[in-house]
């Protein structure tokens, strides 16, 4: 088993469990017999449904190839187009539950899929995918060429570290900060919130919670009354927390 450790944007590190060899080898199966289906599916419409043949014989040699090519992109740009809109997953990689992520802990962009894309020649095409293979199997980080030059890496989901285990929060993207002054609060402050805020509320150790909530008001010099309750407060905090580092 295979780590990638990720240092995200808010200094925390996260391991992840790198997708295997044989994972990685199972997306690239089953993405393959998606797109020779849609081939063959654009080849019954092309040529049996339209009579392609028919009307392509008023057409020049480059023209019939410049249109057979435009019906074809889609698999040509499969794992490009896929990647980029399902945030690093084709529909094999979603499948078998594993993703592409940055190693710097920021998010994967277009630039990165399009050299991972690109490199799919050097890894994938060539010698029918024996050098992607010895990549992955000798790379400490089970990377292909195309990930070394894009710093990314294959994570498997299934075996993510849960996002309750460090600072970070999943906020909705209309959401509305309620403390400003939670950034007198460090990253070390809110990961011993969180992890007391995680105990107390498990072991129902209200005197606890009163206490952690008296502290965190008194460190973010907060003078109005607060109305919500311990739960609440703290919850807010942490996520408030979360929404200006990300956005700062």
């Amino acid at each position: 088993m295979v780590n990638i450790s990720i240092n995200t944007t808010q200094n925390v590190n996260i391991n992840f469990v790198a997708a295997s060899v044989g994972e990685r080898l199972l997306a690239y199966l089953i993405d393959w017999i998606i797109k020779i289906a849609y081939v063959i599916v654009v080849y019954q419409l092309m040529f049996k449904a339209f009579n392609f043949e028919d009307w392509a014989k008023d057409m020049d040699q480059w023209s019939v190839g410049a249109v057979v090519v435009f019906f074809y992109l889609p698999a040509i740009f499969y794992s490009l187009i896929f990647e980029s809109l399902l945030d690093g997953q084709t529909p094999g990689k979603r499948i078998i539950k594993i993703k592409v992520v940055k190693i710097d802990g920021y998010q994967a962009s277009f630039p990165d899929f399009i050299v991972r894309w690109f490199f799919r020649i050097v890894d994938l095409n060539l010698f029918s995918g024996i050098i992607g293979l010895i990549a992955v199997v000798t790379s400490n980080k089970n990377q292909r060429i195309g990930d070394m030059t894009a710093g990314t890496g294959v994570i498997a989901l299934k075996n993510k570290v849960n996002i309750s285990h460090t600072i970070l929060e999943e906020l909705k993207e209309d959401y509305t900060p309620t403390y400003p002054s939670v950034i007198k609060l460090s990253d070390n402050d809110v990961r011993i919130i969180k992890e007391t805020y995680l105990a107390a509320k498990k072991s129902k150790d209200y005197a606890t919670l009163i206490k952690l909530r008296a502290k965190v008001i008194e460190v973010m010099e907060i003078r109005h009354q607060v109305e919500s309750n311990d739960m609440e407060f703290i919850s807010t905090v942490v996520k408030d927390y979360n929404y200006y580092t990300q956005n700062m």
